[in-house]
C-alpha cells in the first residue's frame, strides 16, 4: 500500500525479492492534474500498473467494501510505505503476519506527514527509516529495524527524500524474512522523545527574517523543492514573490532583518536577525530559476533595500 514517489523504491525492491510475491498494491484514487485536467495515477499506482500488477484504489481504506476485498485476498503480510490514510484496525488484523510500515525518521522521533522536511528545518543532524509493525495508532507500533543517516549541509528535502527512499527498500528486504520466520522481535517505541511532523503548508515557506541565518538557511533546505522558501521584493505596484532556492552562510556580514548587505556580481547577502545568508539561486515570480549573477543582471537591488 504506497501512494508517493517515496514508496516507488520499495515496491520495485519487494516485486525482485525472491522470498515473497507481491500480487497487489493498493494506492490513492487517480487525481485531474495539469492544464487539461487529466485523471493521473499516484507514482506507485502508475509503477504497479508497468509491473503489470493488480490495483485498488479505494477513496476511503476504512470503508467494508474495501476491507472485505482485502480479506478475500488473504495476504500474508501488507507493506505501507506513504500511502496517505490512516488504516483502520480491521484492516490491520487481516494478514497473517500484521501490517510493516517503513517510516522516514528514527521513531518516536517525528510522527506523521512530513518527517523529511522537518527534520532538516529544524537542524537535526541526523535522520533514518523507521520499520515499524503498525497498530492503529499514529506511527506508534513497535520497532521491527531501523538505519541511519546524517543529514548533511549539502541536503535538501529532495536529497534526503531520496536516499531515505532508497535506505528504506533495502532495509525493508532485509527485514522481512527475519520477521516473517521469528527471528527479528519488535520492540515497543521509547516512551519519551516523541515529536510530531505536521503536513506541510504553502506558507510554512514564508521567510521571517528576524529569525537566524542558519534557522533561514534551513528552512530552505527543507522546503526544497516544496514549497519552496520565499519572500518578497519591493514593488512600486505590487510585491514581487520571490523563491530561494539555494543559499550559504555567511560568516562576517552583518544588516539588519531583511536588509540587502550586498548586491553586485555573483552576490546577493541578505541580512538576518542573527547572522547573514548569501543567496546562491532564486526565482523571481514568472521568470526561471537562475544563479545570483544573473538574476542581478536583470533585477537592480540596492544595497539597504529591504525584502518583506
Amino acid at each position: 500500500m504506497g501512494s508517493a514517489e517515496l514508496a516507488c523504491a520499495s515496491l520495485r525492491a519487494l516485486v525482485d525479492a525472491e522470498f515473497c510475491d507481491v500480487f497487489a498494491v493498493v494506492s490513492q484514487p487517480d487525481k485531474r492534474k495539469g492544464r487539461d485536467m487529466k485523471s493521473q495515477p499516484t507514482p506507485v499506482g502508475e509503477l504497479a500498473a508497468k509491473l503489470g500488477i493488480m490495483t485498488f484504489k479505494p477513496g476511503r481504506a476504512r470503508d467494508a467494501e474495501f476491507i472485505e476485498t482485502i480479506q478475500q485476498l488473504n495476504p500474508d503480510l501488507v507493506v505501507v510505505v506513504a500511502y496517505g490514510q490512516i488504516l483502520p484496525q480491521a484492516l490491520l488484523d487481516i494478514p497473517k503476519f500484521g501490517c510493516l510500515n517503513v517510516h522516514t525518521s528514527i521513531l518516536p522521533k517525528y510522527r506523521g506527514a512530513a518527517p523529511i522536511q522537518w527534520a532538516i528545518v529544524d537542524g537535526e543532524p541526523e535522520t533514518g527509516v523507521t520499520i515499524m509493525k503498525m497498530d492503529a495508532g499514529l506511527d506508534t507500533g513497535d520497532v521491527v529495524s531501523e538505519a541511519r543517516t546524517p543529514i548533511t549541509p549539502a541536503d535538501n528535502g529532495q536529497t534526503l527524500h531520496d536516499r531515505l527512499s532508497a535506505m528504506g527498500a533495502e532495509l525493508l528486504v532485509k527485514t522481512v524474512p527475519g520477521f516473517v520466520n521469528g527471528s527479528v522481535v519488535p520492540q515497543a517505541q521509547p516512551v519519551e522523545g516523541s515529536t510530531y511532523a505536521r503536513k506541510i503548508l504553502k506558507q510554512d515557506g514564508l521567510i521571517d527574517w528576524s529569525r537566524s541565518a542558519v534557522a533561514i538557511f534551513n528552512q530552505v533546505r527543507g522546503f526544497t523543492p516544496w514549497p519552496g522558501a520565499f519572500t518578497y521584493l519591493p514593488d512600486a505596484k505590487k510585491p514581487k514573490l520571490l523563491k530561494i532556492w539555494r543559499v550559504e552562510l555567511v560568516d562576517l556580514a552583518k544588516g539588519a532583518a531583511g536588509e540587502v548587505v550586498e548586491s553586485g556580481g555573483d552576490s546577493l547577502v541578505i541580512g538576518c536577525g542573527e547572522g547573514a545568508i548569501r543567496v546562491l539561486e532564486l526565482q523571481k515570480e514568472g521568470s526561471r530559476r537562475m544563479t545570483a549573477r544573473e538574476f542581478l543582471l536583470g533585477v537592480t537591488i540596492d544595497p539597504g533595500q529591504r525584502l518583506d
